[in-house]
């Protein structure tokens, strides 16, 4: 799921009126909060009680929010689980079916249908299922749940003047539980500032329009920053004598200084020396390395969650030709208990861990690579069950 920049959040939080209640408490009385402020702001009363009209709160939603587990999975797992044949022969098709679509894309926004390609495939599997959820309802249970507000609050405003556009249907529009729409699920302010009418039929309809979808989406990646003409990862074979302390997200070398170290791509050339680059190894020095350039970075603007957006960037590779990637033989992992019990003893040693949640994300790498050094491991920042005994 996609999340606000942390100043267009705090904007839309000051704006809102003082008197209104801000998340939990009486359902009905929260309503009748947004309904005031909505008001407030200038839409009219009768389009907003009309959008507001038998809201209702969604524990299917807060459930789901509560259960993301899947991001427990390691890498390989994790990737193997979401690519597929069948996958890759649709990416395939799809970007034949919307070759022109795709061509305006890149002369447009300079973003390759590799990688749009995988996180349509991903998020709705190329519109097959773009999630049953209503949005309305999803989006207001969201802000009322004091987990997230800042988030999901303004969404819902967001979503009235989609409604005012004709581009939202208060009950009739479904999509994910977290309020996403469309095959390439958009939160409905990413379609406000990012919407593109693909089709000219003068709407933005992200659900019924793949050219609409992937517009949209392109437009959103190149405006968090994606630059035309540059990769985003390369699979690399790095040297076992590597200083294992460089490698990941916080440490930028050129490519061509990776190379002098012994780093060499898997295949081909290197695809950009003269680019910063980091060194990622999902899985330890013995499992898989990527290196990745500034517009991986970007992607995290899409999706929080570091397997997925690794997995989603590798994806993009194999669409545009890259061969399957080396499992290696990386060291056995941690089970969700077993990151758990690390996150907490890192916690305790005051690493910033982003949440005890089994979930081994950028942070809680950071964390363990420190933690790696100081105890003279290799730091590599994958957590085993030697570094958790060590602890």
């Amino acid at each position: 799921m996609r999340f606000l920049p942390a100043a267009l959040t705090a904007l839309a939080l000051s704006s809102a009126p003082a008197f209104a209640q801000q998340c939990g408490g009486s359902f009905s009385s929260f309503v009748n909060g947004l309904k005031s402020e909505a008001v407030s702001r200038g839409h009219d009363r009768a389009t907003v009680d009309r959008f507001f009209a038998n809201a209702q709160q969604s524990p299917s939603v807060l459930k789901a929010d509560r259960a993301q587990g899947v991001f427990q999975l390691d890498f390989t797992t994790f990737s193997r689980r979401l690519i597929s044949a069948n996958r890759i022969q649709n990416g395939t098709a799809k970007g034949k079916q919307y070759a022109s679509t795709f061509q305006r894309i890149e002369q447009t926004y300079g973003v390759p249908r590799g990688i749009l390609s995988a996180f349509w495939a991903f998020e709705t599997d190329f519109g097959g299922f773009q999630g049953d959820f209503n949005t309305r309802n999803a989006l207001i249970t969201l802000a009322h749940d004091c987990r997230r507000p800042e988030l999901f609050r303004p969404q819902v405003f967001a979503a009235l003047k989609l409604y005012e556009k004709g581009d939202f249907s208060p009950t009739g529009t479904t999509g994910a539980w977290a309020g996403e729409i469309g095959q390439v699920q958009m939160l409905p302010l990413d379609i406000l500032e990012n919407g593109v009418d693909g089709d000219g039929d003068g709407h933005v309809r992200l659900k019924e329009s793949a050219p609409d979808a992937l517009m949209s989406g392109a437009k959103m990646l190149h405006s968090l920053g994606w630059r035309p003409n540059e990769p985003w990862l390369q699979e690399v074979t790095v040297p076992q004598n590597l200083d294992w302390t460089q490698t990941g997200l916080q440490t930028q070398l050129r490519a061509s200084q990776w190379a002098s170290m012994g780093v060499k791509p898997r295949s081909g050339a290197m695809l950009a020396p003269n680019l910063p680059a980091s060194i990622l190894l999902p899985q330890g020095r013995h499992g898989p390395a990527f290196l990745v350039y500034p517009n991986y970075n970007v992607l995290f603007e899409w999706n929080k969650s570091f397997v997925y957006v690794l997995t989603a960037a590798y994806f993009g590779t194999r669409l545009e030709g890259a061969p399957v990637f080396n499992a290696g033989t990386p060291d056995a992992g941690l089970s969700g208990a077993q990151m758990k019990q690390l996150q907490q003893k890192l916690v305790n040693r005051g690493y910033d861990v982003g949440g005890v949640d089994g979930i081994l994300g950028e942070k809680t790498r950071e964390a363990v690579q420190a933690v790696q050094k100081q105890l003279g491991m290799p730091a590599d920042a994958w957590p085993t069950p030697a570094l958790l005994q060590r602890m």
